[in-house]
């Protein structure tokens, strides 16, 4: 970005911004691994400051969006102090987003369910919460609802616990559609699938309909060192290596390779597109299409485009033609399943003009891709079927249930429901309406599966155990209660003792996703005989934690799901390949820049092989041609079509519980073009009353220069902002008597 400034006089030196303020960057926490003196500090961490060799580290995953970056969450006194990254040449290499870094705060809330809580309060013991449950689901005809957060195998155990005809994704019809059209895409699209490295490598790149900053930022970031390719390949021309960057921009003198981006309104990506154009989905849409007909005549045409919309698509094709390697990009977050569409026939346009490129799609959360694998209808016929009486008895996992339909139809269910149990480390909504409440682990208390928007399955593991330092705390994974519950009602053995049982069994039930196992290393791994150390080897103070309960120091917890410890015991160097490194240090390196001796060579990739495995390979061309091309958008006069704006900090569930992420969440607001504030006689700030849906909500305008007549854009995911409301008419608005 242009925000951050080195400024020098005489002899001092300042890092910072031009005048007081937040630095407006969507990877300012980068700074604090890339500084190597120190200066940027991350703040999160300072407020609960310990040294970097006192945390418990492991390898875990991102789950803020679908993107799949690794990280690093450290771990002291029983809550996570700061999330590092973790290096993966394959996907986010050295950098995170900052929803990433510091949206972790909802795992140390108090408000969190740590003991199982009957609708009363009262907390029950673990054999006491089992037999509850057991009781209040016996004779019962039960749903299940799973949730895209959740990782496969406590997915997988709800679908065991109540048949696989009764299991529900937990996802809102449509966006499951479109989920699913995702997958279809990209496993039948003649183009592959690039990682994130992958993107940096394209040299004509098509956005089509996605705010990449705000829904996928990591991707953003490798669109910026993709577009700069041009100037590389220049300085290549005269024999210039690229990592001489003062001498490659010298070259370039600003050289770009195309950017287009077709999105609602302007993106923070805008600065580095060759061109731009802001419209409503469906116009966008068409435009796609256009590109595709473009490309290859026999793709389906678009009637009635005008013709700066014709010319405009005539040129993205021109680009990508001429590209050795374009990209397209889409997703699902505008709701409209002809954007993908439309990226699908480019794909196979391309294709067919015998181009090398890639398709690469977004899907809204970190596991979106493998509960769509993993099977399950929405949660709008989970709903249905309880309301309809085909079932009296619902068990949520990790699932709030208001944030993902329409409030009424949510209430109606619960109030028809005989039993509700729900399983989740978040106070919710729905959780309050529970008879009973199973405290489940979150990422930092618990191990899972999880496979990003790129098909890529990877596995999280547990940071710490919250029983060592406090012994009252029943926390455990969703998987182990939910198949000690089923283990339970139906009067069994539990036979899933340990992570690779539930894996293995999830990876049996779907061909889709048999390649899970290989995803990480199984629990019996060893390096020299050695378990894998989550604590440096100068960690401290160890015999001194528990002081405060008891002078006497217990065992340290044992990790039989994992090959790895909960001490400072097993291996943590770097000699011996592993793909797996809780943290990175080496002797002599104390810094992120440990990594390179972890790497086959600097900035490349890990010796051992980058973590994960890929679910889904293009396995050549059998799409057909998408014909459904959508008219044009014209809605009637005195209505508006309702679009979601997403924002970094705000549209993800768990991570804006975290205090430093909600200081940064815009208050709910409604965005008009100026045109139509214009029409309306009102100004910016202005408070108005929109009517949709048969709600009536009262928000101040942001008046938007780009966003087109016709549309009502408001912020998604943000508090006072209904769930359903996407897609569809405001048929009033005005401004609302004060």
């Amino acid at each position: 970005g242009t925000d951050l400034g080195v400024f020098g006089a005489h002899d001092n030196v300042y890092f910072g911004r031009v005048e007081d303020g937040t630095l407006e960057s969507e990877f300012s926490g980068n700074l604090t691994e890339v500084c190597p003196t120190g200066v940027f500090t991350d703040k999160t961490h300072s407020e609960r400051y310990n040294r970097k060799w006192d945390m418990q580290f492991s390898p875990s995953i991102c789950h803020g969006c679908s993107s799949g970056c690794n990280i690093s969450p450290g771990e002291r006194y029983g809550e996570l102090r700061r999330i590092e990254n973790r290096f993966n040449g394959s996907v986010n290499q050295y950098f995170l987003c900052d929803r990433g870094r510091f949206g972790y705060g909802y795992v140390n809330r108090k408000d969190r369910p740590r003991q199982p809580l009957l609708a009363n309060g009262a907390k029950l013991t673990l054999d006491e919460a089992l037999d509850k449950a057991a009781d209040l689901l016996r004779g019962r005809n039960i749903v299940g609802i799973g949730s895209p957060r959740a990782s496969l195998e406590s997915n997988y155990a709800l679908r065991e616990l109540v048949g696989a005809e009764h299991f529900y994704s937990g996802i809102e019809a449509a966006e499951l559609e479109r989920i699913r059209l995702v997958m279809q895409v990209l496993k039948d699209s003649p183009l592959p699938i690039p990682n994130m490295r992958d993107i940096e490598d394209h040299d004509a790149i098509f956005v089509l309909g996605e705010d990449l900053t705000q829904t996928a930022a990591r991707m953003a970031l490798s669109l910026r060192q993709s577009v700069k390719g041009k100037a590389e390949d220049m300085a290549d021309a005269m024999r210039v290596q690229p990592w001489l960057d003062a001498a490659v921009k010298n070259i370039g003198q600003n050289a770009l390779n195309p950017l287009f981006i077709a999105s609602l309104a302007e993106t923070k990506l805008d600065d580095i597109a060759e061109e731009c154009v802001h419209a409503a989905p469906d116009d966008l849409a068409r435009i796609g299409f256009a590109v595709a007909h473009a490309l290859d005549a026999s793709a389906p045409a678009v009637e009635g485009l005008d013709a700066e919309a014709l010319e405009l698509a005539k040129r993205i094709a021109d680009a990508l033609l001429a590209a050795k390697r374009p990209l397209i990009i889409a997703g699902t977050s505008l709701g409209s399943k002809a954007l993908i569409e439309a990226a699908a026939n480019i794909a196979k346009a391309l294709k067919l003009r015998e181009k090398n490129g890639s398709i690469s799609l977004i899907v809204p959360e970190a596991n979106s891709l493998g509960l769509a694998m993993l099977g399950g209808e929405s949660v709008d016929a989970a709903l249905q079927a309880v309301i309809d009486g085909k079932a009296d008895a619902i068990v949520v996992l990790e699932n709030d249930l208001y944030t993902r339909t329409d409030k009424a139809r949510v209430d109606a269910a619960l109030n028809a429901a005989k039993v509700l149990i729900v399983a989740d480390h978040q106070k919710t909504a729905t959780s309050d309406r529970a008879h009973l409440v199973l405290p489940a682990a979150s990422f930092a208390e618990g191990d899972g599966t999880l496979v990003s928007q790129e098909g890529r399955a990877q596995r999280f593991f547990q940071v710490f155990d919250p029983t060592y330092l406090d012994a009252s705390i029943l926390i455990h994974e969703g998987w182990r209660w939910l198949h000690a519950l089923r283990a339970t009602l139906l009067n069994q053995p539990i036979d899933w003792t340990q992570l690779d049982h539930v894996t293995a069994a999830c990876a049996a039930s779907t061909a889709q996703l048999a390649g899970i196992v290989s995803a990480a290393p199984s629990a019996a791994f060893r390096i020299k005989g050695l378990k894998l150390a989550r604590e440096p080897l100068r960690y401290s103070g160890r015999t001194a934690m528990r002081a405060d309960i008891s002078v006497h120091e217990p065992r340290t917890s044992q990790d039989n799901d994992t090959a790895f410890s909960f001490s400072m015991e097993g291996y943590s160097g770097s000699v011996e390949p592993r793909q797996q490194v809780p943290f990175a240090w080496s002797p002599g390196w104390n810094s992120p820049q440990a990594w390179n001796k972890f790497q086959d060579e600097v900035g490349g990739h890990i010796r051992a092989g980058d973590p994960g495995t890929r679910l889904i390979e293009s396995t050549g061309d059998s799409l057909n041609w998408f014909a459904s091309v959508p008219r044009a958008f014209n809605p009637a006069p005195g209505t508006w079509q309702v679009v979601p704006f997403f924002h970094l900090f705000g549209s993800e569930e768990n991570s804006s519980k975290a205090a430093p992420v909600q200081e940064r969440i815009p208050a709910a607001y409604v965005s008009l073009a100026k045109s139509e504030a214009d029409r309306l006689g009102v100004n910016d700030g202005a408070l108005l009353s929109l009517s949709v849906a048969g709600q009536t909500l009262r928000l101040p305008l942001r008046i938007n220069e780009e966003l087109g007549a016709g549309l009502v854009a408001l912020p998604a995911g943000i508090a006072g902002i209904p769930p359903a409301i996407f897609g569809k008419s405001v048929d009033g608005l005005q401004e609302a008597a004060q």
